[in-house]
């Protein structure tokens, strides 16, 4: 790890200043921008710690009847506040889908937000990647790919956005409030992270000097609550990035789909909106081949980026399976994981 100064400002106004300099980062709950430096792949020549500011670890419900999540609340904390957890429970489903229970105790929204690929070759300083060194290549293109990207990709750059917390908030229209030199903006967080194109990457759209400040959800996000799941399959039961991951929400008039959102996870470089399978159920009865036919538009322009064309079946069955746990209802308690204590024969079936 490089030599480095370490600042801790007083204000937002101070570390979007010092942040403007060349060379700096933000640090949050850290684990994320840590690791990174700890193995060389940034080396940021100022560090800048934002964990103290003022007024970023609040959860407030506005008057129009959304909820504004400062981006230093932590990721336990949130899933476990109880009126953020009855309105939007598939966020906190994803939330403590994620890491482990030491690291959600530590990371931030913010940092959720901003976390980088996990993809290997990212990860490794003498890898070639475009990603982190513009121009490079790409070595996952003939590398191992099998967890990579079946939507969205370009031969610049095949990888996947890890987080669980960003599928569900994309499906729901959550915006993501940011300040930088430049003064106060906001971004759906559907834009905020860039798909690759010809001749660049994608990553994360933020400008030189700009901070996450908080996360907003609309009040109609809440409409949800009642028919809303988050399911995720991965490798290993625990402490394990996603193979593939879907949030299906549905809201619900007797038998018949009024609205549906739907996001994939893992199967590009940001969180995988389904807007076309959302329309398609509108107004269906909530019946296996209906969601089985939306997975199937969901996944239609998917292609395997390498050996990865089972992740196609597996996100399509994944999907189906999300939304007819999502047509049953919200459980009372988010189910535990598999091979956890708590586990019992009908919970098991949130996760594969």
């Amino acid at each position: 790890m490089n030599r480095f100064d370490y600042i801790r400002p007083g204000s937002v106004a101070e570390a979007v200043a010092a942040a403007s300099e060349a060379g700096a980062a933000y640090l949050a709950g850290g684990t994320n921008l840590l690791d990174l430096m700890k193995i060389g792949v940034v080396a940021p020549g100022k560090v800048i710690d934002i964990t103290r500011l003022p007024g970023l670890d609040r959860i407030d419900w506005l008057e129009d009847g959304s909820v504004r999540i400062g981006a230093m609340v932590r990721n336990a904390d949130l899933a476990r506040n109880p009126a953020f957890s009855a309105a939007f429970p598939a966020v906190s489903e994803a939330l403590l889908s994620g890491a482990s229970p030491q690291l959600r105790n530590a990371a931030t929204v913010g940092g959720n937000l901003m976390q980088e690929t996990r993809c290997a070759y990212f990860q490794d300083p003498l890898s070639h990647c475009n990603r982190r060194a513009p121009g490079a290549g790409c070595d996952a293109l003939e590398g191992h790919n099998r967890s990579h990207a079946v939507l969205g990709w370009t031969p610049s750059c095949i990888a996947t956005h890890p987080s669980d917390f960003c599928v569900p908030l994309a499906a729901l229209g959550a915006v993501v409030e940011i300040e930088g030199p430049d003064g106060s903006r906001e971004v759906d967080l559907a834009s905020l992270h860039e798909l690759p194109g010809t001749d660049s990457a994608g990553g994360i759209a933020l400008k030189h000097g700009e901070m996450i400040t908080a996360l907003r959800l609309p009040a109609e996000a809440s409409a949800f609550a009642g028919h809303s799941r988050y399911l995720k399959l991965r490798e290993r039961t625990s402490f394990a990035f996603a193979l593939v991951s879907a949030a299906a929400m549905l809201r619900m008039e007797q038998e018949t789909i009024a609205e549906a959102r739907i996001a994939l996870g893992a199967v590009a470089a940001r969180p995988w909106r389904a807007a076309e399978a959302e329309t398609f159920l509108k107004g269906k009865k909530a019946e296996p081949d209906a969601f089985a036919e939306a997975a199937q538009i969901a996944l239609k322009e998917a292609s395997p980026s390498g050996d990865n064309a089972f992740k196609i079946t597996l996100a399509t069955r994944v999907l189906t399976r999300a939304l007819t746990l999502a047509a049953k209802g919200t459980p009372d308690r988010v189910p535990a994981l598999p091979a956890s204590v708590f586990t019992s024969s009908e919970g098991a079936t949130a996760h594969a």
